[in-house]
């Protein structure tokens, strides 16, 4: 009987240990704290600079308006939730950010990632206010979670210089 319990505790900590590294593969761009990461493999994308500044200043406001959605969905305030969704990350934002003068420095997958994030926020926005009616949060948090997927996605795949 105790080589069955030995068993199930090795089997237990090996499928506890496997997990684990594997949600730390997951995350390559994470590195211990002092250990430099391996060769930025992200495709370098040449804006020409006063572009670059506008935009890091606009997602610099895309990381605010996320923490402001989270805020307003931690007090229950779906619809202000949804109006920041969809005035500053939604379709509605395009003309805002300057979406047309900056795209057309991004390749291809830069543009669908953040035409998908775009998209997605305006998505929210319509589940979070959804959400007010229903009292069902799951459905706004899988939503919002599409934006920030769109994020990672993006500043996984391309940086500036």
């Amino acid at each position: 009987m105790s080589r069955i319990i030995t068993a199930a505790l090795v089997a237990a900590f090996t499928s506890a240990a496997t997990i684990g590294l594997a949600q730390h593969d997951h995350h390559p761009h994470s590195q211990p704290h002092g250990q430099q990461a391996a060769t930025d493999t992200r495709e370098f994308v040449k804006f020409p600079e006063p572009l670059i500044e506008h935009t890091l200043a606009n997602m610099r406001d895309h990381l605010a308006a996320l923490q402001e959605i989270q805020e307003h969905l931690g007090m229950g305030q779906t619809d202000a939730a949804a109006q920041i969704a969809e005035k500053r990350l939604g379709m509605s934002s395009l003309g805002l950010h300057g979406a047309h003068e900056v795209a057309k420095f991004m390749p291809r997958g830069m543009q669908d990632a953040g035409t998908a994030m775009h998209r997605a926020a305006s998505q929210f926005a319509t589940i979070a206010t959804d959400a007010g009616v229903t009292g069902d949060m799951k459905p706004a948090l899988t939503a919002l979670a599409r934006v920030t997927a769109a994020c990672v996605g993006c500043h996984a795949g391309y940086r500036f210089k």
